[in-house]
């Protein structure tokens, strides 16, 4: 796991293979959450992770 610091405002960049560009801007904080904005092509899913988990477990149970 990459562990990286960012402040409010700046953006974390993710590329992948295919040469995708996914960008994750801090956007504030709240005491202990974060907002954070993602950007990222239309075809990209984007979910927080117990609603990813919830749609795997649905999509192998039928």
């Amino acid at each position: 796991m990459l562990i990286l610091t960012r402040r409010t405002g700046e953006t974390i960049v993710i590329e992948t293979p295919s040469g995708e560009v996914v960008e994750v801007t801090v956007l504030g904080n709240n005491g202990p959450q974060i907002r954070m904005g993602v950007t990222a092509p239309n075809h990209t899913s984007i979910d927080r992770e117990e609603i990813y988990k919830r749609k795997k477990a649905e999509a192998s149970h039928g």
